[in-house]
């Protein structure tokens, strides 16, 4: 008992102590805690901001509660302290480059058959040979198929890039009078190109300009199969006059009713809908200040026009006239492995987008740029040689079956695969929006192979060889280069 305590004194109230302010929990760590998913989720502090302040709290209070300048600084001191936590969505994530197989291999056969055509046209372009040493009618065909491929290329980039805007009637627009331009020209320069020839190939020539303008409208707009029900009428006729004799008036209605019925189809599906509104532009609802100043502002609807430019358009017409000058030469020592180029397309668009699906995925499991790029590059290397082995089944099978086929030899084979692999790095490029570089190289490649087939700089295999050797290992190394881009893989 304390001194001078009596039995009535009431023992004292001891001071409450103060704890030390070690002790004290830190309102940021507290904030933090009660935010801790939110925090995590968030890819930048001004995400947290915008909650803080949604939640009522002022710069005052925030320097009164925490101790810091006002939201934006607590903002980054949250983020700093709570680890990044990125849930994975409910279900599997959503992937825009899955696509079916039968859908691709579909669109190969549609790249594929119209070749048949050339075989029930042959005796329609009988005649001598011209000045080249080719057959009749080939410089006309081969002149306008080369226009069709550059002008068809570009008009598939902007068709295509008003779709992806989610305007599909300008799609359709830009098809409409694109389209008849392009095979106008075609037949124009297959016309300009006749030379001796005579008018059954400069007919021939016009024919294949309009089938090319009509089946680019039905692919863009994807109906594979009303142009595929179409074309098999003619592929039938074709593979008959492979086995026996067929008179020329069925050859002739067998092609002319073909082309009938798809340029009919392509005119249904690009013909504007009845009632429907001709637009120049996107509309949008934007607000304009008001004409003078006692008015009131108000909204007023501007037409604006945010499409795809022209211009950008260009650089895949220009990948078409390379990558087409290539196969033509191709085709021209080596029919079969043409075909073969083509058939492959279809596998080659399925692998194409696994690869951008393997990029995907890798982005979402990757925590390093190295990771990243390791992983896609192995991907590449699957769907690189997946393709190239197709290719080769493919070139073997119809060299067996294709008739007047030379002999299949390892130099052959090797210039076959080596433009396969600048068809498809080409295609990749040009999928990564890089495709000025893969125009570049394969226009390029393609004068190259002009030049010294002109000057006879050496033999036709070989100069194919060295040529696509060296543009493919441009190609190649010009994705390697993008592989480890993650806005590549958008």
């Amino acid at each position: 008992m304390p001194p001078g305590a009596g039995p009535g004194t009431l023992p004292a109230i001891p001071r409450q102590r103060t704890a030390p302010s070690w002790a004290q929990p830190d309102p940021i760590d507290q904030l933090a805690a009660r935010l801790d998913d939110f925090i995590a989720a968030a890819v930048h502090p001004d995400e947290i901001a915008a909650l803080l302040e949604s939640d009522g709290l002022s710069d005052d209070q925030i320097r009164e509660r925490y101790g810091v300048k006002n939201s934006f600084a607590l903002a980054e001191e949250l983020y700093d302290r709570v680890e990044r936590r990125h849930p994975e969505p409910d279900g599997p994530a959503h992937d825009p480059w899955r696509t079916s197989l039968l859908g691709c291999l579909l669109r190969g056969v549609v790249f594929a058959l119209p070749g048949l055509g050339y075989v029930l046209g042959a005796p329609l372009l009988a005649g001598p040979r011209d000045d080249f040493g080719l057959p009749a009618g080939t410089v006309p065909l081969l002149a306008g198929a080369l226009c069709g491929w550059t002008w068809n290329q570009g008009l598939s980039h902007r068709a295509y890039s008003w779709l992806s805007l989610g305007d599909r009637p300008a799609a359709r627009r830009s098809l409409l009078l694109g389209a008849p331009a392009g095979a106008l020209l075609g037949s124009l320069v297959a016309l300009c190109a006749t030379g001796t020839a005579g008018p059954a190939a400069a007919a021939f020539a016009a024919a294949q300009s309009c089938y090319l303008a009509a089946a680019t409208a039905l692919l863009v707009l994807g109906r594979e199969r009303p142009l595929l029900l179409a074309l098999l009428p003619m592929a039938a006729g074709a593979l008959l006059a492979m086995i026996r004799p067929v008179p020329d008036i069925a050859r002739l209605a067998l092609l002319l009713g073909s082309l009938a019925v798809i340029i009919f189809l392509a005119v249904l599906e690009v013909a504007p809908a009845e009632g429907a509104p001709q637009r120049r532009g996107a509309v949008a609802d934007v607000r304009l200040p008001p004409r003078g100043r006692d008015q009131p502002q108000r909204t007023r609807t501007r037409r604006t026009t945010s499409g795809p430019r022209l211009h950008t358009s260009l650089p895949h017409a220009l990948f078409g006239l390379g990558t087409g000058t290539l196969v033509l030469y191709a085709a021209l020592g080596d029919t079969s492995g043409a075909v073969a180029l083509t058939l492959s397309m279809g596998p080659a668009e399925w692998l194409l987008h696994r690869l951008r699906s393997g990029g995907l995925a890798a982005l979402r499991s990757s925590s390093t740029s190295n990771a990243f790029w390791r992983r896609t590059a192995r991907t590449l290397v699957g769907c690189l040689t997946a393709y190239l082995a197709t290719l080769f089944a493919l070139g073997l099978a119809t060299a067996a079956l294709w008739p007047h086929t030379p002999g299949v030899t390892g130099v052959r084979l090797a210039g076959l695969l080596l433009l396969g692999v600048v068809l498809w790095t080409g295609l990749l490029l040009q999928s990564f929006g890089a495709i000025l570089g893969a125009a570049v190289i394969c226009c390029v490649a393609a004068l190259a192979q002009t030049l010294a087939l002109a000057t006879h700089a050496g033999s036709p295999l070989w100069v194919g060889v060295t040529v696509y050797g060296t543009a493919a290992f441009a190609q190649t190394a010009l994705v390697s280069g993008l592989l480890g881009r993650a806005t590549a893989h958008r």
